[in-house]
């Protein structure tokens, strides 16, 4: 507030100094020193919007929200229509807990044999019972497929009140999806299916993915699933433990990011890498997205956009929210391949 009092006291003497016939030279200085100190003062307000650079992230397509107003802090080819690979689940599971509440008993059916060779699976056993939050849990931190499809058949069989194959509850629950995504605006997204595994007619965007986003934030149960690091499944026949995928909660993780709290991890050949993530600091809360990226850029990625959107809180908020900085990205640590589909 000080510093922009200062710059508007200099434009008054710009005003006086024209009114008392300066000369040029003084204007020129005059105008000069108004320009660079403004200058100074808002990049020192944006922050890291010069270490950001024009468009600087390896992904195709990415883009940094502003979870509590919706406003786009920064965007990279964000309306161009990419595959989503897992990212997919987030849609899956705000559909899921809108049309069922989550300790509701789920019985995994015969849907699990459609499980293909290498995709990402939570494990799931025929006969299996468990709530439709540990489901969930199931499908969003180790992205099981096996789950997502679950997911989809109970969540069908009970809107259209009667049972359904594997294959025609996953038809009916993708045209749910895409009823989802056009209420809330994502109408660049197309949706055929509920884990993400390539189809040349499942696609979305950058924007549309960070609506949806944003939506599943503000449902509490969601929220409090993508923010766990791991979690612990007593099922009727197995205990399973759930690690997330998400390396930016994972405190061993060279990717790890104080603050952060989701969202949801992706992978297809064809989609690349891929990365929904959220964090909060100082009161803001951020959701970036980062598509058709690297192994490991889709993580730096996903820092650089996060960390730039906390830079360019008030000085005051940033720096009581120095404390929950991670690390600042700058090269990419060696980590083991992961290349499993979904």
């Amino acid at each position: 507030m000080i510093k922009g009092l200062i710059v508007f006291g200099l434009l008054v003497t710009l005003v006086a100094l024209g009114a008392a016939g300066a000369d040029r030279t003084h204007m020129k200085a005059a105008v000069l020193s108004a320009f660079h100190y403004a200058q100074g003062y808002w990049r020192e307000v944006a922050g890291a919007g010069d270490a950001l650079g024009a468009k600087e992230i390896q992904g195709e397509a990415g883009l940094l929200m502003d979870e509590k107003t919706g406003k786009i802090l920064f965007d990279k080819n964000e309306n161009r229509r990419l595959y989503p690979a897992s990212t997919t689940k987030i849609v899956t599971a705000l559909v899921a807990l809108e049309k069922a509440e989550p300790n509701e008993r789920v019985t995994v059916g015969d849907e699990v044999d459609l499980r293909t060779a290498d995709e990402s699976t939570a494990g799931l056993k025929k006969g299996q019972k468990l709530s439709l939050r540990d489901l969930l849990s199931a499908m969003l931190l180790p992205s099981g497929n096996d789950a997502a499809r679950t997911v989809a058949r109970y969540i069908a069989s009970k809107e259209t009140g009667r049972s359904l194959s594997a294959e025609e509850s996953i038809r009916y629950f993708a045209s749910l999806m895409n009823d989802k995504a056009a209420q809330l605006g994502a109408v660049s997204s197309h949706f055929v299916n509920p884990h993400g595994l390539h189809d040349p007619q499942h696609y979305t965007t950058a924007r549309d993915l960070a609506v949806i986003a944003r939506a599943a934030m503000g449902v509490p149960e969601f929220r409090s699933i993508v923010s766990e690091a791991e979690h612990t499944v007593s099922s009727s026949s197995a205990r399973l433990v759930l690690a997330n995928r998400n390396k930016l909660l994972q405190a061993g993780s060279d990717y790890y990011m104080r603050g952060a709290n989701g969202i949801k991890t992706g992978f297809t050949d064809e989609a690349g890498y891929c990365l929904v993530a959220s964090a909060s600091r100082g009161g803001r809360e951020l959701i970036a997205v980062v598509l058709k990226s690297t192994e490991s850029d889709v993580w730096l990625d996903s820092q650089k956009l996060l960390e730039y959107g906390f830079a360019g809180l008030p000085s005051g908020k940033r720096a009581a929210a120095a404390a929950g900085r991670g690390p600042e990205a700058v090269e990419a640590p060696s980590d083991k391949k992961e290349g499993v589909p979904g």
